[in-house]
């Protein structure tokens, strides 16, 4: 019962980050705040989910056991950490190459790139 709770609040949390995730893409005025609530929010929203996922597949492994009851927890984990390198690495792959692109953050007031950027631009 405790059980079933917790995986139904991951479940809910992890919808929330995604909402919120969809909500920043629309949102946010720029490409670098798009990526970074984006980012940020499919990152933890994909940690809760798949927690709840692990956590009714052990649910299941130590209700039902059998030889195939980890392959469910032990996949979702595999995929878990493949998001949490890939996401940040992609988000910020992409901001770079609009840095690069001369893609300018609304109202930035410091941008600490303008002179190295004007110096490759001088080669």
């Amino acid at each position: 019962m405790i059980v079933t709770a917790i995986i139904y609040i991951f479940l809910a949390i992890g919808l929330i980050f995604n909402l919120l995730a969809s909500i920043a893409l629309i949102r946010f005025p720029d490409v670098y705040t798009r990526l970074h609530g984006g980012t940020k929010c499919t990152t933890f929203g994909s940690i809760f989910l798949s927690g709840a996922i692990i956590i009714y597949g052990l649910k299941e492994w130590y209700l039902n056991p059998s030889v195939s009851s980890p392959v469910l927890p032990v996949h979702v984990f595999i995929a878990l950490i493949a998001i949490l390198v890939t996401n940040p690495t992609g988000a910020h792959a992409i901001a770079r190459a609009a840095h690069k692109s001369g893609v300018m953050p609304v109202k930035a007031v410091v941008d600490d790139l303008k002179e190295e950027r004007e110096k490759e631009e001088k080669k």
